[in-house]
């Protein structure tokens, strides 16, 4: 099996047909993108939407947002998802070390991710990858 990673150039019928695949599988909350969000996403200049595809599907995606503040260039990865059925064929290890590649380009001297603690293999990936707990408080206020 062949395990491909591009940066979506275009939102198409098939992107948003994978993200309704996609995005209940990593929130259960959230609606998976229209076509309009996702192309607004993909034109975004902060944001690369990595597509991962196995034999040619569709399986995979990750958003990486990358912009410049006073102190550099950051570089988070949000909404990485795996389909289920494609798990455990390097998909996830892919598309991260692409996303890490993409923000070495840009100027990020780092790349953030957050990640809940019960997504364990998730988490595994993310250590063995070289990710390291930060010591500080992630805050959120709900608008």
């Amino acid at each position: 099996m062949s395990v491909t990673i591009e940066i979506a150039g275009e939102s198409t019928d098939e992107l948003v047909a994978a993200f309704g695949r996609l995005i209940p599988q990593l929130s259960q909350r959230s609606s998976p993108p229209s076509k309009a969000e996702l192309a607004e996403m993909i034109a975004s200049p902060a944001c690369d939407v990595l597509v991962a595809r196995l034999d040619g599907a569709v399986v995979g995606t990750l958003t990486l947002v990358t912009f410049r503040i006073p102190t550099g260039v950051r570089a988070w990865i949000e909404d990485v998802v795996v389909d289920g059925a494609a798990r455990g064929h390097g998909v996830g290890e892919q598309l991260n070390r692409y996303a890490i590649e993409v923000a070495r380009g840009k100027g990020a001297a780092t790349v953030d991710l957050t990640s809940r603690p019960s997504r364990e293999a998730a988490n595994r990936l993310y250590q063995r990858l070289g990710f390291k707990p930060r010591d500080t408080n992630v805050y959120r206020y709900d608008v």
